[in-house]
């Protein structure tokens, strides 16, 4: 073993060592790279020619990335609906349909995890509304109190796999830049690109596929085991609703979250928007749906500004709304005023609805989560490109090509070698850790052996998730101990969550024997 190659082992521990012990991440890759650039220097192995090309890595992956942008208007989404108690509308509605049922709490906890991660696509937020709505219930009807963890924790990581999802934005830039460096090595010099819709799209079987395998968990747990999981007597769900009430205020509870899903996801996967645009759409849909709850007397800004973005959505689909023409046909001429009239809707209901969060301090809030997230990916980012840079100048991607190229059993060994370090890993470092240091590492070189990249990305996905959940660091059972009652032990949340860790490792093996739960949707829908 050479110099250059002690220090890339050396550089990569030090990197999980420094993340471990509780540095930022990002000054810790920053730091790691800096340190080891310096002293492989002074050692004749490195060559700081590598360092020059920083500033060009930064802009060209960083700053030009139309993809990147997603990531602020998501989070904005994300933080104004937990501001907008859809969450506690939703546990409530769920649980009068459910909760009669043996187990129904647990399939509400599923149900509710499932809406939210499919509308904001944060765990921290989700795990915490859940714990503080839903476990204090749960524990008070006598559910066993492991079960009732496990259920929240789990139902609050379905937002690392439920489009849309940071980590799908995350991953889709990654593996998108992996990809295209694997296929100019193979010497095609113009791949088709993998994109963050394609992603998004490959992740909705699995997701839902996951989400069943937890309600089945729960319905088994009830007939196995039906004192953990007792039924709640209907009338006292009801208290003293008709069936007609009940259903008003079912679809009070799912209208809005549901047209906000099929606005963004819809748009994505129709064609009529990218990634980035429908997080607009978004951060708009949350926006109008917090200005709703806030004042639900006074819906007719709200009303007329989503009929004005629906309308603009259809138009966009379905004529040339673009004004710089010579020639405008007569219809395009009618859809474009359409248009403006429905914009100028639009943006009535949206300063109604921000001046209605700004009124309650909650507007100051949003925006500060909001800002806070976002520099911290854009710096991991930027940190990151610095690492890798690193790395590279060390040899470090021929190493670890080398070496999972040796592995017995070809391209299938190497794919069980990287999932297992992903898993272990998820041990002590979360997913933006693993998604930066790890994934531009071994991605170029899994593609290299010919494996598609959107079932890349959802497997990677998938282990990802299990970091949210596996003891002793999960920030999804950290997040629960912060809210739980003290009744309820720590020992308690880590056995909870065992049998849904186990679930997970079972939606990745079946996602590996079948990777068209991965690749038909994306086929479908964007074309072969």
């Amino acid at each position: 073993m050479n110099a250059s190659e002690i220090f890339v082992i050396l550089m990569f521990f030090g990197v999980c060592g420094f993340l471990m012990v509780g540095f930022p991440v990002a000054f810790s890759l920053a730091g790691t790279a800096l340190i080891f650039a310096g002293g492989s220097y002074l050692f004749g192995v490195f060559d700081l020619a590598f360092l020059g090309i920083l500033p060009n890595r930064i802009y060209g992956n960083a700053m030009t990335s139309e993809i990147l942008i997603a990531v602020p208007l998501f989070v904005f989404m994300g933080v104004m609906l937990e501001r907008s108690k859809v969450a506690e509308e939703l546990l409530d509605t769920m649980a009068m349909l459910f909760g009669s049922l043996r187990g129904g709490l647990g399939i509400s906890v599923c149900v509710v995890g499932a809406l939210l991660a499919a509308s904001t696509g944060i765990v921290g937020a989700t795990v915490v509304t859940m714990g503080l709505l839903a476990l204090p219930t749960m524990l008070r009807r006598g559910y066993d109190p492991s079960l009732a963890c496990g259920s929240i924790s789990a139902a609050g990581t379905l937002g690392q796999i439920i489009p849309p999802s940071l980590v799908l934005v995350v991953l889709g830039d990654q593996i998108s830049n992996a990809y295209q460096e694997a296929q100019r090595q193979l010497g095609n010099f113009a791949p088709d690109p993998v994109s963050v819709g394609d992603l998004f799209a490959g992740a909705l079987i699995p997701g839902f596929m996951l989400v069943g395998l937890y309600i089945l968990y729960h319905i088994f747990i009830a007939i196995v085991r039906p004192e953990t999981s007792p039924p709640i007597p209907r009338e006292e769900l009801l208290e003293g609703r008709t069936n007609r009430e009940l259903a008003i205020k079912v679809s009070h509870a799912l209208i809005a979250p549901m047209v906000l899903i099929i606005s963004v996801l819809g748009s994505i996967l129709a064609g009529i928007a990218t990634p980035t645009e429908a997080a607009s759409v978004g951060a708009v849909g949350a926006t109008l749906l917090g200005g709703l709850r806030l004042e639900p007397d006074n819906p007719k800004p709200i009303y007329a500004a989503t009929a004005g973005l629906i309308v603009v959505l259809i138009l966009t689909g379905s004529m040339d709304l673009r004004v710089a023409r010579e020639n405008i046909p007569l219809g395009d001429m009618i859809g474009i005023i359409v248009a403006v009239i429905c914009c100028f809707a639009l943006v009535w209901g949206i300063v109604v609805s921000l001046m209605r969060v700004y009124g309650t301090g909650g507007l100051h809030e949003v925006m500060r989560s909001t800002t806070r997230v976002s520099a911290m990916v854009f710096g991991i980012v930027i940190a990151a490109q610095l690492f890798s840079s690193v790395f590279r100048g060390l040899g470090g991607d021929d190493m670890v090509h080398a070496f999972l190229t040796s592995l017995p059993g070809g391209t299938f060994g190497a794919m069980v070698v990287v999932m297992a370090i992903m898993f272990f890993l998820g041990f002590f470092l979360d997913f933006i850790e693993i998604s930066f240091v790890v994934v531009p590492i071994v991605a170029p070189i899994l593609l290299l052996m010919d494996l598609n990249p959107v079932w890349l990305g959802i497997m990677i996905a998938i282990n990802l998730q299990t970091s949210f959940l596996t003891p002793p660091f999960g920030f999804a059972l950290f997040y629960l101990r912060g809210v739980a009652p003290e009744s309820v032990s720590t020992m308690q949340i880590y056995k909870g969550v065992i049998p849904f860790v186990a679930i997970q490792v079972a939606a990745l093996f079946i996602v590996a024997v079948f990777p068209e739960l991965t690749t038909w949707l994306p086929k479908i829908v964007f074309g072969p």
